[in-house]
Formats: C-alpha cells, sequence, structure tokens
C-alpha cells in the first residue's frame, strides 16, 4: 500500500489527509510536533480571552482520525533523505514515504533584536505559544505592561487578547500609520483611532532596539530606537510578520527560496515531493498575489488541490480572485478583488472611500481610471456576500453596476443598519453621476 506522509497538521495538511482519504484507500500519516490533533489556529485567541476551551476550537473529534484511518504521530521532523524517500523523526526515529507533503507552515520572525530570546519574549503562532503567554501574561498583576513589536494581523489580535485581561499595552509600529502597506490612507487612520480608543498606547513610526533582561535573564524593558526612551515591561510580544518553517529541509536537495520552492502543481523539484500552505513558494506569483500566501483558505484550496493530483487526477492550483477577512479588535475587515494601499498603488487604479461620520464603518471600492472595471473592495464593519463579489469580478462589472447593486451583496441581518445610500450619494457627488441604489428586498433578505 502506498504511503503518504504528510509533515505538519494545520489546515492545508489536515485538508490534503481529508481529501486523500475520500478519494483512495492509500495510506495516510501525520506527524506534526506541536499537538496530537488538528486545531483552528485563528481560533487561538478565543481560548486565552476564555471564549472557548482549547477543546472547543478541534474541529473533529479525536475518534475521527482512527474511524478515517488517518494515522497521527507526534514528534519533530529533524530530516528528509530523499533519494532514500525516508524521514528521521526527532533525531531517531525513521519513516519511509512513497509521496511527501510538506506543510509545516510558518513561524514568527526575530530580526536579530538584541534580548529577543530572552524569557517573557515571544511570538503568537503555535499551540506553545498560546501555553507560553499564560506563563508570560497570565493577568495584570504578574504583567504591568506588555510591549508588542510589529503592527500587522497578530499583534493586534494579541493587543486584543491582553487588553481582555486588562493588562497595559504599547504598541511599536515602524510605520507611520497601522498597516498602511496593505491598508488605503482613510482605512489605516480608521483603524490608528480605534486602537488608541481601546486605551491601546500606539506608537507609529516607532522601532524597537533592544530588549533589556532583569538580573534573572527575564525581560525588563524595551528600548526605543528613535528616542532611546527605555519602557518598563513585562512580556514582550514579536509579531513582526512570519517566515516558512524550513530549517529541517536544508541539505535535502528540496529547492528553498523564503519557502518550500514548487510550481503551479505544488509539484518540488524532487519527484513524489510536493509542498502547501504557509511553507510553500510558488516560482512565479499568481496574477497580484504573492509567492507566499499565509492565509488559512489558500492552505485549504492547496490540500484540496494536492490531494487530486495525489491521487491521479493531477490538477493545476487556481485560487480564484484574491478576497480575506479579519478583526481589528470589534471591527470586521473583509477584502474582496484588489485594493492597494497609497504606496502600492497601481498608475491605472482609483479609489472611491467612504467613512460614516460617527460610526467606525467605512468602504474603499477599487476601479480601473479608463475602463470603469471593477477592481476590488474593502469593508470595515459591514459584512458583504463573497459570492457576488467573486461573480462581479469574474463577470468585469464596472463600478457604476456595482455602486447601483451593492445592497444585493449585504450579508447584515434584516434589522441591521444600512449604509448604501449614504455610499451612492457620496459616490455621485465625487463622480458626477445620478445612480440610485436598488433597495433590500424580501426576497434578496430570504430568497
Amino acid at each position: 500500500m502506498e504511503n503518504i506522509v504528510i509533515i505538519g497538521n494545520g489546515i492545508a495538511g489536515v485538508t490534503a489527509a481529508r481529501h486523500i482519504r475520500k478519494l483512495s484507500n492509500k495510506r495516510i500519516i501525520i506527524i506534526s510536533g506541536e499537538t496530537d490533533h488538528f486545531f483552528s489556529r485563528t481560533a487561538l485567541m478565543y481560548v486565552y480571552m476564555g471564549h472557548m476551551k482549547f477543546d472547543h476550537i478541534k474541529p473533529y473529534e479525536d475518534w475521527f482520525w482512527e474511524k478515517n484511518r488517518i494515522e497521527l504521530m507526534r514528534g519533530y521532523v529533524t530530516e528528509v533523505i530523499t533519494d532514500k524517500k525516508q524521514l528521521v523523526v526527532d533525531g531517531s526515529r525513521s519513516v519511509h514515504y512513497d509521496k511527501l507533503i510538506i506543510a509545516t507552515g510558518s513561524k514568527s520572525n526575530k530580526f536579530g533584536w538584541p534580548g529577543q530570546d530572552l524569557h517573557g519574549v515571544q511570538g503568537l503562532y503555535s499551540k506553545q505559544d498560546l501555553d507560553l503567554l499564560e506563563t508570560n501574561a497570565p493577568n495584570k498583576d504578574s504583567c504591568k505592561r506588555a510591549v508588542i513589536v510589529g503592527g500587522g494581523l497578530i499583534g493586534i489580535e494579541l493587543a486584543e487578547m491582553l487588553r481582555s485581561r486588562d493588562i497595559p499595552v504599547t504598541f511599536l509600529v515602524r510605520e507611520s500609520s497601522f498597516w498602511n502597506g496593505v491598508l488605503p490612507k482613510g482605512e489605516s487612520q480608521m483603524i490608528n483611532e480605534h486602537i488608541l480608543e481601546h486605551h491601546i498606547d500606539l506608537r507609529l513610526a516607532t522601532n524597537l532596539k533592544e530588549i533589556v533582561a532583569d538580573e534573572h535573564g527575564k525581560v525588563k524593558s524595551v528600548i526605543i530606537a528613535e528616542t532611546g526612551e527605555e519602557l518598563p515591561c513585562d512580556m514582550v510580544g514579536l509579531t513582526a510578520g512570519v517566515t516558512p518553517n524550513i530549517d529541517f529541509l536544508k541539505g535535502s536537495g528540496i529547492e528553498l527560496g523564503r519557502g518550500v520552492k514548487v510550481n503551479r502543481f505544488l509539484e518540488t523539484n524532487v519527484n513524489d515531493v510536493y509542498a502547501i500552505g504557509d511553507c510553500a513558494e510558488q516560482h512565479e506569483a499568481i496574477g497580484n498575489r504573492r509567492p507566499i500566501e499565509a492565509v488559512w483558505y489558500t492552505g485549504r484550496m492547496m490540500g484540496e488541490t494536492v490531494a487530486q493530483t495525489i491521487c491521479g487526477n493531477k490538477i493545476e492550483y487556481k485560487p480564484g480572485h484574491w478576497f480575506n477577512s479579519a478583526k481589528f479588535l470589534d471591527i470586521e475587515y473583509q477584502t474582496y478583488g484588489w485594493v492597494f494601499s497609497e504606496r502600492n498603488k497601481k498608475n491605472h487604479e482609483e479609489h472611491f472611500h467612504w467613512r460614516h461620520a460617527e460610526d467606525k464603518v467605512c468602504i474603499t471600492v477599487a476601479f480601473d481610471k479608463d475602463s470603469r472595471k471593477f477592481l476590488g473592495i474593502n469593508t470595515f464593519g459591514i459584512r458583504m456576500r463573497h459570492e457576488i463579489f467573486d461573480r462581479w469580478l469574474t463577470e468585469e462589472r464596472n463600478v457604476d453596476h456595482v455602486m447601483e447593486h451593492l445592497i444585493d451583496a449585504n450579508f447584515d441581518p434584516e434589522f441591521y443598519r444600512n449604509y448604501e445610500s449614504e455610499i451612492v450619494n457620496k459616490f455621485n457627488a465625487d463622480h458626477g453621476k445620478s445612480i440610485t441604489p436598488k433597495k433590500k428586498s424580501f426576497a434578496r433578505i430570504f430568497g
């Protein structure tokens, strides 16, 4: 029987295993050093915040794996010997594979800051990081202040987690406005305000110089690069992005860049070896996407794709239109298509931005200046329907059509406040249009 070995039990690896089992009777072994069972990584924050227990974020019961003949092995792969099709686990155990799927995800970035390996310094990615956070920041008495370094999505999650236990937080963000390498100016500014309103000490255009130890080798303070200020703290969160977790593959003969290099079929340069999820790096980026995409849904799609290939139906990885969602404290964020920040904006791209005068609600719509083709939308505080925007992008609708039919994409319940009329009125004023937005009907709400 053919041995399929998957390294990593995150969303990419587990999706591959589930779909291989649906399609075949091959032997499937998942190796992970992180946890015994798959869990929802995006829900880790809710365990710390007390909304869930860890068992609640495991999508499958523990009996699921044996019932579906998916073997689980706890351990870290320390070496891959491709000419023998052999793995070394924990430096001693050997495992044979016929086909190998590398799905090892990411690890938190470190940039060589003095003191970055002290007790009390950590990232926020793994189950081990969650456990460590309970040690480093159990409550406001043990952790008088935390400092977070890095202004991305993981950083804002960690800030929300710590504030849920009333721990004071200082947030060091090197950019002049929060996440302004991704978000347009108006959105980034709104998130700046929202962070400050949640009593988080946001320091923009601020870099970490050094993490200082006390006499016991634990964090006692950080030094700010620009001013030399020493800021006392008991915990430092390093959330300046992630990088593929591939160090164990050096010397294996598998081609590496920042991640494991793969083609459009998720194949590496070595026969019968594949890579999926956060650790996979496309030789050439797909459209406007990055060569490495540390996103939950792309990991799932890669897992489904590679399962088909391994089971004899070789198909190309096609992720479709870009979309993503996240949460900035209590503001929900969605993006469909492409809406670039000011620094990355294309010459042909025009933005329409609307923000509510009182609520923390806004949208930005991107469209082509000449053809007026709809390119993408960001929404904050308004839930929108993925399938509607996906269809409009595929149909290459123009921005006027999107504005007229915006209500069709609204996913909020019937009695939520609707903003479409205000949005379209501003669009008309900005662009000399007279678009009349469609009204929400009973059929569109419930049909």
